[in-house]
């Protein structure tokens, strides 16, 4: 089931969850009942519930949006790393220089085609990438030069070998999810509170009540979805994509 069907059933359900509630307590209401009677205290507590939610939702989805940029971001290092090892070898002999592009190629190529989509069933990298990757770093670290020129390059070559480990190994940490299970009880329950503090004001059965209810509740449900799809960067709707590494090695879109 696609993520935005699931969204939109999840807005139409609280939609319908709200005005079925509404028009129940409507017609078991008693006779006497004067909607226009709320307690001041209900109509306070409902705004300062409203607010500290509303600022719950935004501290949520600043988190994961934030997660998701420095996911983005590791990408992005990673792959220049690697793109910049395949440009500074050029000083190396044709075989040595061969070799190791053919590396970079085999792992960048495996990684877009293949270990992209374990990243997004199952949220973890490989140790296939794992080992082709270390293979580029041998053949960068067990080359000796064999002039000034050469040497002038090596230790460049190891640092941008490094720089590219370091950025596989914070992509690996950012496959999962980054909200913790108690922060979800918290946005689920803060819901349940702020949609329920809806019914203590009394709300009537009329055409502009009952509009404004829904939209209040399918907003939440919208906003609850945008942080679960962000939550996981590489796995849901708005996932990271491979595009540094396409861009960079055009080879291996095929």
């Amino acid at each position: 089931m696609s993520d935005w069907l699931v969204l939109v059933l999840a807005m139409l359900g609280a939609c319908a969850v709200v005005v079925v509630i509404t028009v129940v307590r409507h017609k078991r209401a008693p006779e006497d009942e004067d909607p226009s009677e709320t307690p001041d205290v209900i109509e306070y507590m409902t705004m300062w519930i409203g607010v500290v939610y509303a600022i719950v939702l935004g501290l949520a989805i600043a988190g994961v949006w934030e997660a998701r940029g420095s996911a983005q971001d590791r990408v992005q290092s990673e792959a220049q790393a690697l793109h910049e090892i395949s440009e500074r070898v050029r000083v190396y002999p044709p075989d040595v220089r061969d070799r190791i592009r053919g590396d970079v190629d085999a792992y960048v190529t495996y990684v877009v085609h293949t270990e992209w989509k374990t990243m997004a069933e199952h949220e973890r990298v490989t140790d296939r990438g794992t080992a082709l990757l270390q293979k580029v770093r041998e053949d960068v670290a067990d080359y000796q030069p064999k002039n000034d020129f050469e040497a002038q390059a090596y230790q460049p070559l190891l640092d941008q070998t490094a720089a590219a480990d370091a950025a596989r190994n914070a992509r690996a940490g950012s496959t999962g999810a980054t909200m913790p299970p108690v922060v979800w009880w918290g946005l689920f329950t803060g819901a349940l509170v702020t949609i329920g503090m809806v019914f203590a004001l009394q709300i009537r059965r009329t055409a502009r009540e009952l509009v404004l209810a829904g939209l209040f509740s399918a907003t939440i449900a919208f906003m609850l979805f945008l942080i679960w799809d962000l939550d996981a960067p590489f796995s849901r709707g708005i996932a990271v994509a491979a595009d540094p590494f396409l861009s960079l090695f055009p080879s291996v879109t095929g």
